[in-house]
């Protein structure tokens, strides 16, 4: 008795988990090779924390680690983000990839996964970076749930914010005005120069702007004191920047 093998093609689409998470992952080692988001990502923030080490700053405040992490978060969820998708859209990518089974929810959630999965990895280098350094945290329960929620809230902000520049401008003027944008509000945004630090009235403003709210929260979190203001300034901030995202975002340039 003899047995027939079928080889005939049997084309199809791979489950829909199966294709974000294939995507998610391809979208994290993109952005892990680049040497741009290398240098956004991980260089800058650990150079600042060792230079801090060796020079004394009452401006940056004994919390400058926490800031540190709120400066790595947006460097990904922001200014990463902005730039790689303004090129992919410029170079019609986005409108390729939009039209496959992976579809733009899938795309969009798999951009989301890489993002995540970066800004974990930032963290906990960060961290171990500035414990070897001697940073000594006080995180209680509650204060480390809020900088989580912190965390979350924020990169959804900065993602929505990202997404927003990379759907309207061209390539060339994402790459500029998100950069420019980054080094303004690492410097003035309540990043890693604390809010307190700044006159008063400044002072109130920049702790409604989602950077400054996110590194209030983290410096307030590392410290164990529990604090829901900045936690409200920044879901808010997530809610309007994610519905104007996907107002403003064009798939094709």
């Amino acid at each position: 008795m003899s047995t027939r093998l079928d080889f005939s093609p049997a084309p199809g689409a791979a489950p829909a988990t199966r294709r974000v998470i294939s995507h998610g992952l391809t979208e994290t080692r993109l952005m892990v090779r680049n040497g741009e988001q290398l240098l956004l990502a991980l260089i800058i923030p650990i150079a600042i924390l060792v230079a801090a080490r060796f020079l004394e700053s009452s401006l940056l405040g004994d919390q400058l680690p926490a800031s540190v992490l709120a400066l790595a978060v947006w460097s990904t969820a922001f200014t990463s983000v902005a730039i790689a998708t303004g090129f992919e859209r410029r170079y019609g990518v986005l409108e390729r990839l939009a039209a496959t089974p992976l579809g733009r929810t899938g795309l969009i959630t798999g951009k989301a996964m890489a993002v995540v999965i970066i800004v974990i990895g930032q963290l906990l280098i960060l961290t171990v970076v500035a414990v070897l350094l001697g940073w000594r945290p006080q995180f209680s329960a509650i204060s480390t749930l809020l900088a989580i929620a912190a965390v979350i809230l924020a990169i959804v902000g900065f993602v929505g914010f990202a997404l927003i520049l990379a759907g309207r401008l061209r390539a060339e003027a994402t790459l500029a005005l998100a950069n420019v944008i980054y080094v303004i509000l690492l410097v003035a945004g309540g990043l890693v120069v604390p809010a307190a630090r700044f006159p008063a009235p400044l002072e109130t403003i920049i702790g409604l702007l989602p950077t400054g709210a996110l590194g209030n929260e983290l410096r307030s979190a590392s410290a164990g004191v529990v604090d829901g203001w900045p936690l409200l300034v920044l879901a808010v901030w997530a809610i309007i920047l994610t519905f104007a995202a996907r107002k403003a975002f064009r798939w094709i340039s």
